[in-house]
């Protein structure tokens, strides 16, 4: 096992997550700017990561966040309860009536078909976990008092503002030193970061946050991520790749021998609802592959990566084998891309048959 983990008896919390919740509108089958009609979900990086563990493999995890307090907030608040994740840390920032100084943030996303992509238009400025700050949360209480085993965050809040990056820094220091379990995901997004200094800037924060986590999802490059390379080896659709990968995986643990796993996703789009999909690993020095899932029925590609996210740290909480965890992984992320939203509607009995060589046939 590669993590010290505290007792469960000893804490309140498996996991806390770190981040921003935004409110999804879907228009389904249709295109945003023609749709007449939304079907409302939750989501965001980090919390996807603690409702998936929740709702789909019963650990008792919790949101670290803020909200404006209005019907936009409650509505994400409801959401949030039928998801079972424990709200008792969210900030609540008083409404200014227009927005002007505090709001909840609101995603539209389109889910594509064929060789349409998927799309998406977020609505996130002045959002109130944005400007969530040092100082909001009483590190001591929570992961010393109450008891937490696992803190999970990422790029995306880190990404908001300057405030929240120095939040996101307090936070992992704070988990370091009360033996709480660290997960970092780099999820780089460019449009959080373009008035910020872009890449560059990102790759500086990520460095500096690299110091203090466990386990990172993801790989620190000096470059912008680009489209993966063809493979030269056909008999394997992600071969190519996933040596790079491993090679930039080795580096990173060279340069922080604090960081235990490094896991990523591999990904090859053929059309927006036909990829493939895989993952990999470096757990402990080994380096482990997941199953490959060629030609991959996607409905909703949108927390894909988070429902992988959320089945290895099952997995490695569990003190599950580096191959059932990765593989754990990569089921829980496909199966989320069988069902809309961004969260995962799958069961643990579902994931285990999966990531076993189970297939599609029906159950009755």
């Amino acid at each position: 096992m590669p993590l010290s983990l505290r007792p469960a008896s000893e804490c309140r919390y498996d996991l806390l997550a770190l981040g921003e919740v935004l409110l999804r509108l879907d228009p389904g089958e249709s295109r945003i700017r023609t749709s007449r009609r939304f079907t409302a979900w939750e989501g965001g990086g980090e919390y996807n990561v603690a409702r998936g563990l929740r709702r789909c493999f019963d650990l008792r995890t919790g949101l670290l966040s803020s909200f404006a307090d209005n019907e936009i907030g409650r509505l994400l608040e409801d959401l949030i309860f039928q998801g079972g994740v424990d709200t008792a840390n969210v900030k609540w920032v008083p409404y200014d009536g227009m927005g002007k100084r505090v709001r909840n943030p609101i995603n539209f996303t389109e889910r594509g078909y064929g060789l349409r992509g998927a799309k998406g238009c977020v609505d996130r400025g002045h959002s109130a976990a944005s400007q969530m700050k040092p100082g909001d949360f009483d590190w001591d209480d929570l992961f010393g008092k109450q008891g937490v085993r696992w803190l999970h965050t990422g790029g995306i809040l880190a990404g908001l503002s300057e405030t929240t990056t120095a939040l996101a820094i307090e936070a992992c220091k704070a988990a370091k030193k009360h033996g709480v379990v660290v997960s970092y995901d780099l999820n780089y997004r460019p449009s959080l970061w373009q008035e910020r200094g872009g890449f560059a800037a990102a790759q500086a924060v990520n460095r500096e946050l690299a110091a203090y986590v466990d386990v990172m999802f993801g790989v620190l490059t000096d470059s912008e991520p680009a489209g993966m390379p063809t493979n030269s080896d056909p008999s394997d659709i992600f071969a190519d790749q996933a040596k790079a990968l491993r090679a930039g995986m080795e580096d990173m643990r060279v340069k922080y021998p604090n960081i235990k796993v490094v896991a990523a996703t591999l990904r090859r789009v053929h059309t927006a609802t036909k990829n493939d999909w895989g993952a990999c690993a470096m757990i402990d020095g080994e380096f482990v592959r997941a199953r490959n899932y060629p030609n991959l029925d996607i409905l909703d590609r949108i927390g894909g990566g988070d429902g992988f996210v959320s089945g290895l740290v099952y997995g490695l909480i569990n003190g599950e084998s580096a191959q059932l965890s990765l593989d754990l992984g990569a089921a829980h992320g496909a199966l989320a891309m069988s069902t809309p939203g961004d969260n995962s509607m799958a069961t643990l009995a579902e994931v285990l048959k999966l990531a076993q060589g189970g297939d599609a046939k029906v159950q009755r």
